[in-house]
């Protein structure tokens, strides 16, 4: 099931990180902030539990979060939006996956792999600003399920429709959250109007 934000501040950081004249300073502020909206609205997926905390004036109930959750960014751009959830979510433990795409097939190639070990309470937030083609997430979730991954949410800071319609065509129970939804992909398999390689931007390397 696909979420999309519905954020005026959301959209204005958007058209930021858009902007070819943005400097890598003012887009990592924007990820940053973005990621942040994203960290918020990814709460709804989380399990709550309760016990009995004493406040100054007397017993009451009160609430943590009920799964064991884990961070885990696709790289390079992925590690974009980990410093936002680990501040709202200081448990998360966080793995590590780096996909390349081969340009030629688009298809994606592992280059290393570093995933926590999980148990049936593990929910892990796949971490990737750009789903594309959907091939990198279709390829990190498989890579979650050989290792007991049952509970999994995909979140995009910039979605196209093809990857989209891939990921929920292979996996319909999974959630997709992004920022926002483009119009699609061109001929290179790259978002369009997107926002050029998120990670080259984020890290100043383009």
């Amino acid at each position: 099931m696909l979420t999309v934000l519905d954020n005026p501040l959301v959209r204005r950081d958007i058209t930021l990180l858009r902007d070819k004249t943005t400097t890598p300073d003012r887009f990592r502020a924007a990820m940053q902030r973005i990621g942040t909206a994203l960290a918020v609205e990814s709460a709804k997926f989380l399990a709550m539990r309760t016990f009995r905390v004493q406040t100054p004036l007397e017993e009451t109930e009160g609430y943590d979060i009920g799964h064991d959750v884990v961070l885990l960014p696709v790289l390079r751009a992925g590690v974009s939006l980990v410093q936002a959830f680990s501040d709202l979510m200081p448990e998360a433990r966080i793995g590590y996956i780096g996909l390349s795409r081969n340009e030629a097939t688009l298809a994606t190639e592992e280059y290393y792999c570093n995933i926590p070990v999980l148990n049936p309470d593990s929910l892990v937030f796949i971490l990737d600003p750009m789903l594309a083609t959907g091939g990198s997430v279709c390829s990190t979730i498989e890579r979650l399920e050989a290792r007991g991954a049952k509970k999994m949410v995909i979140v995009s800071v910039i979605a196209a429709p093809e990857g989209v319609k891939r990921v929920e065509n292979a996996y319909p129970n999974l959630q997709i959250l992004t920022s926002t939804l483009d119009r699609g992909l061109n001929e290179h398999g790259f978002i369009m109007p997107g926002l050029g390689d998120a990670g080259d931007r984020y890290h100043g390397t383009v």
